[in-house]
């Protein structure tokens, strides 16, 4: 085998979403966290969002400087109907799965981490399933966002975890998140100018340290 054969590709996103429920009521909830990266990235970026019927999303294109062009989109078909308005975007513009970057919630993940990955399962994630069934592989990158468990993590009953998804962040919760997604803005860079592997290594050991 000669070393290209060997060295595997770099996997630069070029479709960026971010997971989550439309309608008011669910605005800044745990489970919207990845709305809230797809909103933070359009300022940072200055790609501005609008409603795409044909996506079934809020979608914003544009060039950013550096890191070329960038596609971003927030699902409004419901979380667990996600993969519907992703798959309507990586067929239009005929995008390879491993090319889109998924950001959502995880409670599994203590609030202020964050873990990249190239690919897994959806563990347990509505939207992450059924972005898996219309993308018909687990080989896509994906970035989870930590919103804890309730009760400090302890086993809760899952009527506590549904509630706890879609709870809002406390006052001192959303100066935390503030932060995370200010690292998340670079973590989609880093993973956009130099492969998501390499942002791994980056994104993967950073803590951002919960106050009391």
């Amino acid at each position: 085998m000669t070393e290209a054969a060997t060295k595997p590709s770099l996997v630069i996103p070029q479709l960026i979403v971010g997971l989550g429920n439309p309608e008011p009521k669910y605005d800044q909830t745990r489970h919207n966290i990845g709305f809230a990266a797809i909103d933070t990235l359009s300022r940072a970026w200055q790609i501005p969002l609008g409603e795409n019927r044909k996506f079934q999303g809020e979608y914003g294109e544009g060039m950013v400087p550096g890191m070329g062009k960038v596609r971003l989109l927030k699902p409004l078909t419901y979380m667990n109907r996600s993969g519907q308005s992703i798959q309507s975007v990586t067929s239009w513009y005929k995008l390879p799965p491993e090319s889109v970057l998924v950001i959502y919630d995880d409670m599994d993940l203590p609030l202020g981490k964050t873990r990249l990955r190239l690919s897994g399962s959806a563990g347990g994630h509505n939207g992450m399933k059924s972005t898996i069934s219309h993308l018909n592989t687990q080989n896509f990158p994906r970035l989870r966002i930590g919103i804890g468990k309730p009760n400090d993590g302890s086993n809760s009953e899952q009527s506590e975890s549904i509630s706890h998804v879609l709870g809002k962040f406390s006052a001192a919760e959303s100066q935390l998140i503030s932060l995370v997604l200010q690292f998340v803005v670079e973590c989609v860079e880093f993973s956009l100018k130099q492969g998501v592997e390499k942002a791994m290594n980056r994104c993967n050991s950073h803590n951002i340290p919960v106050y009391p």
